[in-house]
């Protein structure tokens, strides 16, 4: 797999071929802790979340290739989105007619129709930038080295100051604020380029 993130048209034509096993790849290291927490927040229990989540990977393969971009069909992650609503309320009917009793109000699920600007829409992307970050986070890190890393890390995740990772790691403060700031710049150029692709 390249490490060099594809435009989103790129990699959906890239989908469109069965035999591109890289493009699955990069597209469910994407997608799928997204729509795995998106599913359990919707209810799902962990089987039934991943059960849910292979559908619609399914769906998605053998949709791809007829998906189109436009004002008609909205964005891939709003088709995603939906896609993922829909299987939830299938689901869902499935275990209404084998049990009596559900954990999800099919009801509530039902009439509450996805708004791309809504509590839901938002859930989903604020899951995906996350994945994104955990994605540009481990190409990032393979592209320095391990010290600069741990100075970025101790600074901007763990809390520590400038002055104390300086000291652990054996750096200068200026060292050490020259390596935060440039992988800063680093994640945030990687993310947006990965949002584009998404």
């Amino acid at each position: 797999m390249t490490i060099a993130p594809t435009t989103r048209a790129s990699l959906l034509l890239r989908l469109r071929d069965p035999a591109d096993h890289d493009a699955w790849v990069e597209f469910v290291s994407i997608y799928e802790p997204v729509i795995y927490r998106v599913l359990r927040r919707s209810g799902l229990q962990d089987a039934d979340a991943l059960e849910v989540m292979q559908d619609l990977l399914l769906a998605v393969s053998r949709k791809v290739e007829s998906w189109q971009h436009g004002s008609e069909h909205g964005s891939f992650r709003g088709w995603l989105r939906q896609v993922a609503r829909n299987l939830v309320v299938s689901w869902v009917r499935r275990q209404r007619r084998q049990l009596t009793t559900s954990p999800i109000d099919l009801d509530s699920l039902l009439e509450s129709t996805p708004a791309n600007d809504g509590v839901e829409t938002d859930e989903f992307d604020r899951e995906l930038r996350r994945s994104l970050f955990h994605r540009a986070s481990e190409q990032v890190r393979a592209e320095v080295r391990p010290m600069t890393w741990q100075a970025f890390w101790n600074v901007a995740v763990s809390g520590l100051s400038v002055t104390e990772t300086a000291g652990k790691l054996g750096m200068t403060t200026g060292a050490v604020r020259v390596a935060k700031c440039r992988i800063v710049s680093r994640l945030t150029a990687l993310v947006a380029e990965l949002e584009k692709a998404t």
